[in-house]
């Protein structure tokens, strides 16, 4: 996901290029507004145009400085627009096409990657322990929620409601129009974002627990128990939950039930958030590797080792294309054997 201690835009080449979308493109500007996609599968069906024959003549096409630099923040894209935060404590809002600023929004502090939603753009603060909504095009803050301490993961909007953690040890539930808490959930939250599926919001904690709790009343509905924290944030796809784990494994959950399907073992800690397209799981670990994984049995399909720490970054997937920062390279795969 999200270890880009560098200048976005690399990244921001590959979303306005990659045509990131949860609909079929019109001409230009696609979206990728969150974190996860609505259907939590970071991959895009709809990209036609990079492909592994063409994706390796890519080129820097603009740069704007954004402040120290980018953090741990991933960008979003929605209505041709690139939303970041950056560690200056700024929230950029950058024209897609040419980088060109159109706001900027000071001392927020953003944790980690916004939320944008209906016209508004959603974000937790690390400095304040707020949750801020702003208007997207103009930066003007509409509200803000203060929890207990550090909002360090990026919130999920479904359903008109704001699902964020703290590590003041609580899960929240926001009314995206107000602010308005909804109800809360007692659990410590590092950098691991919530995933709403089918009325269920899954995330992990670092009280080495993943949860599955009701998304409308944030009733405990599940829980297990890793072997150690869960910073990684769940896929949910196909009715299983896929997350890594602290104490280096990838785990695949029954969406239902919680109960174990398989582990696999990568010798790192897995901070990454699993990608999950076409039956395979795609995963990073901080040994500098890039895992592929059959989404059923955990079976290894194949591994490849970059040239730099993967810490938070979490692959995307488009057009036989796997995606994925480490260290200071931006890394582009062929899906079936993991050529570079």
């Amino acid at each position: 996901m999200k270890n880009i201690r560098i200048l976005v835009l690399i990244l921001c080449a590959c979303f306005v290029s990659v045509a990131w979308s949860q609909q079929p493109a019109a001409k230009g500007h696609t979206n990728w507004s969150e974190f996860h996609r609505a259907n939590m599968m970071r991959w895009n069906p709809y990209e036609h145009v990079l492909n592994v024959d063409n994706v390796g003549r890519l080129g820097l096409k603009w740069g704007h400085k954004i402040g120290l630099g980018a953090g741990v923040c991933s960008p979003a894209v929605e209505n041709g627009v690139v939303y970041v935060g950056s560690d200056d404590g700024n929230l950029y809002a950058l024209n897609a096409r040419t980088g060109a600023k159109l706001w900027s929004s000071y001392a927020i502090y953003p944790g980690d990657s916004p939320a944008v939603a209906d016209g508004v753009v959603y974000v937790g603060s690390f400095y304040d322990g707020n949750v801020y909504a702003l208007d997207a095009s103009t930066g003007a803050l509409l509200w803000s929620y203060t929890t207990g301490d550090s909002v360090d993961a990026s919130p999920a909007v479904a359903n008109g409601v704001v699902y964020v953690g703290s590590e003041d040890d609580n899960v929240y539930a926001l009314n995206a129009t107000t602010g308005a808490l909804l109800w809360s959930y007692g659990a410590s939250v590092g950098f691991s974002s919530p995933a709403e599926a089918n009325g269920v919001l899954y995330i992990g904690s670092d009280d080495d627990n993943v949860y599955a709790l009701g998304a409308s009343t944030g009733a405990l509905l599940w829980s297990y128990t890793a072997g150690d924290m869960v910073d990684s944030s769940p896929a949910v796809a196909n009715g299983v939950v896929y997350v890594g784990s602290y104490d280096d494994n990838v785990y695949a959950l029954s969406a239902t039930t919680g109960a174990l399907l398989w582990s696999y073992t990568t010798g790192g800690h897995v901070w990454s958030s699993p990608s999950v397209a076409n039956g395979v799981v795609y995963v990073g670990s901080d040994n500098t590797n890039l895992y592929a994984l059959n989404a059923s049995t955990g079976a290894l399909l194949w591994s490849y080792t970059t040239g730099g720490q993967v810490y938070m970054s979490s692959p995307a997937v488009a057009n036989g294309v796997v995606y994925m920062v480490a260290g200071a390279k931006t890394y582009a795969f062929g899906l079936k054997k993991g050529r570079e």
